[in-house]
């Protein structure tokens, strides 16, 4: 018969002494055929090694079990772990993930979605760097679901998952105002992220609210990544005293520990001089050589009720069920650590 890669369907019913669509039958519809057949056709495929075009069989019947999820930055854990829910529920329901990571570059982005179109998969998970609602109306118009993953949609036009950003920022600014600091920093960016834009608006609510001489100094980076934290660190700083912020929300944990290394080199103490809390509530902020205070995000939640949204749009198009579009938003949690302990007053 040669090697296995070269063995048919056609030499499995010929072995089995079957038609092709009793063996077909066995593959798709097992109820279908007798348990005598059965057995005997599976042997045939042990004795021949023969696995079925998964590919092949997908594009016959017109739908395909694989998804594709675009991501900004696998190598935050934040979106690691949403990845994880997101494939435990698609391997339960018995489709494969591919996932892309456009490591927050718009043209790589655009190449990802590009060649899942091409690759005419079931769906796509979707966290976006900027605006999605070009890319969502031409996926969909080539009958492929979408679901936007870490920004909450407007729940009409297509289906969405994140949290409340903007809750989780004014969350995170109070948190300090209430340790008594009142000279405050935002270290985050690009603000073409929505989340980032969001997150910081909270904070600027939590210190327009506190009134007085509260203050929130802004530092953008280019990046979400640790070295933008240790890089922002050094300007924070570099500040006269008298000017200095004495505490930091981070747009998420990775910029925050980032401050943390940037501010102990710098020779200021974590929370003595400067109190940091980051965003997400990820294994490392707890892990940290100071514990990160954090806003956690139910990060497997997320993904797993993207794909959820997913699967039930895949199986309305075929009409095996009614399906109507949602935008979840997630409460987002306080989790506070030594790196936020209460200071002590002081004047200045």
């Amino acid at each position: 018969m040669g090697p296995k890669s070269s063995v048919s369907m056609r030499d499995v019913a010929v072995l089995a002494k079957v038609s092709v669509g009793t063996v077909s039958n066995v593959m798709n519809s097992p109820d279908r055929v007798s348990e005598a057949t059965r057995q005997r056709v599976e042997q045939a495929i042990d004795k021949l090694g023969w696995v079925p075009n998964e590919s092949a069989r997908q594009l016959r019947a017109g739908r395909s079990r694989s998804i594709g999820m675009v991501v900004m930055d696998i190598a935050n854990p934040f979106f690691t772990d949403v990845v994880k829910g997101a494939e435990d529920l698609l391997y339960s329901g018995q489709y494969s993930v591919q996932v892309g990571n456009s490591d927050s570059n718009l043209d790589r982005e655009l190449t990802l979605l590009e060649r899942f179109e091409q690759q005419r998969v079931g769906g796509v998970l979707f966290a976006p760097i900027g605006d999605s609602a070009e890319w969502v109306h031409r996926l969909r118009q080539r009958g492929i679901p979408v679901v936007i993953v870490d920004r909450a949609g407007n729940g009409t036009d297509y289906c969405s998952v994140g949290v409340d950003d903007v809750a989780g920022g004014r969350l995170a600014g109070q948190h300090l105002l209430d340790q008594g600091h009142r000279r405050l920093a935002f270290v985050g960016g690009p603000s073409v992220l929505a989340q980032v834009r969001d997150r910081r608006r909270g904070a600027e609510l939590a210190v327009e609210q506190a009134g007085g001489d509260a203050s929130l100094l802004v530092v953008s980076t280019p990046t979400t990544s640790l070295e933008a934290g240790v890089s922002s660190a050094g300007e924070i700083a570099a500040l006269p005293e008298p000017e200095r912020p004495t505490a930091v929300f981070a747009a998420n944990d990775l910029i925050a520990i980032g401050l943390l290394q940037g501010f102990v080199t710098a020779g200021l103490r974590v929370p003595e001089d400067m109190a940091i809390i980051g965003y997400d509530d990820i294994a490392f902020a707890a892990a940290a050589a100071v514990p990160l205070s954090s806003v956690r995000q139910p990060r497997e939640d997320i993904g797993r009720k993207s794909a959820e949204l997913l699967v039930g749009e895949i199986e309305a198009a075929d009409g095996s069920a009614p399906h109507r579009h949602e935008s979840i938003r997630f409460t987002p949690q306080l989790v506070v650590r030594r790196s936020t302990q209460r200071r002590k007053a002081r004047k200045g």
